[in-house]
């Protein structure tokens, strides 16, 4: 019998069970979902192992082995001891921002979320891999690495993978090429301030800035910066197909131990640090991802026109950070 590793995913709403099937249909891992129920006037349901369920039968009919299974837990914490011994544990659970909620409120109401589901992995997977998936993302990867206590090449923060297959999306529509052919890394916070290195894509080998004018250029960044957000204005709800499939593929590097590079927010500090400007906060850039995690931070080099860029996103995200400290009582 194939020994495979645990995926577990904190959270079964629309991206956490869209990465739950893709990891399935791959045959890499086991997966447990958990979510906690869903309560009407005279019922109360519990969706996550209902998905699982169906998970189960669409594996079968697919004649794929990987094992699926469904816990349901309390907002409390109860409920997690299926959770022990995952070798990753994908956080995608988390409050959406409602009318009325301010950034701040949102922040503190997903801290303490963040906070009951890391005192249980710590607990019971001491020696997993976090991946956070939750809003904001650089500043939830930053309160998983607070919380946990666990070395920062063991917690990671899904961004830029995500962002830099919208930018390949657009460049491929745009050139009418394969996206296979097209490399390009999106870095910086997980949003408005996002910087595509311009200077380092390239396509087939062509730098990015010979194909595209730079007027249009301009706007298919832009269009990646509020590629979220186009999504939203279409189907009232947030992205969850691509999002999972960039989360599939930071999983995907770590059980293979493909050392990939990946764009991910990840804790800078030391020398990565220095060379980025930033210290003891999380923000995205190439790292290489092998089993163990983060195996190497990625210098990249940016022009002068980038490093501006840059400055302004690591700033951005040092704002939202020094308000996170507040609830994480820093």
């Amino acid at each position: 019998m194939v020994e495979r590793k645990v995926v577990s995913i904190v959270g079964a709403g629309n991206v956490g069970e869209h990465v739950a099937s893709l990891l399935l249909l791959k045959g890499l891992v086991d997966v447990r979902l958990f979510d906690i129920p869903r309560q009407t006037e005279d019922k109360v349901f519990e969706p996550v192992k209902g998905k699982a369920l169906d998970m189960k039968q669409m594996v079968a009919a697919m004649d794929i082995d990987s094992k699926v299974d469904g816990f349901t837990v309390s907002p409390e914490g109860e409920g997690y001891e299926p959770i022990v011994n995952s070798d990753i544990v994908v956080i995608t659970a988390g409050f959406p921002r409602r009318p009325g909620m301010s950034r701040e409120d949102l922040l503190e109401t997903n801290v303490k979320i963040l906070s009951t589901i890391i005192s249980k992995v710590r607990h019971y997977s001491p020696d997993a891999i976090l991946i956070v998936v939750t809003n904001p993302v650089d500043i939830m990867t930053y309160a998983a690495y607070r919380l946990s206590g666990f070395p920062q090449n063991r917690v990671i923060g899904m961004a830029g993978v995500l962002d830099s297959a919208r930018f390949k999306t657009f460049i491929a529509e745009e050139l009418r090429v394969s996206p296979k052919d097209i490399h390009a890394y999106v870095i910086g916070g997980h949003g408005d301030e996002m910087v595509p290195l311009i200077s380092m894509s390239n396509v087939g080998g062509i730098p990015l800035k010979d194909l595209i004018p730079k007027d249009r250029l301009h706007e298919l960044i832009e269009r990646t910066r509020f590629g979220g957000g186009e999504i939203v204005n279409l189907m009232g709800t947030s992205a969850y197909y691509a999002p999972a499939a960039a989360v599939v593929d930071m999983v995907e590097a770590l059980v293979t131990n493909s050392r990939r590079i990946l764009p991910c927010s990840v804790y800078l500090d030391g020398e990565a640090g220095e060379y980025y400007g930033v210290k003891g906060f999380c923000v995205g850039v190439p790292v290489k991802l092998g089993s163990d995690g983060v195996e190497e931070i990625i210098k990249v080099p940016m022009i002068e026109e980038e490093r501006q860029m840059w400055e302004r996103s690591v700033e951005s995200v040092k704002k939202s950070i020094e308000v996170a400290e507040v609830f994480l009582g820093g």
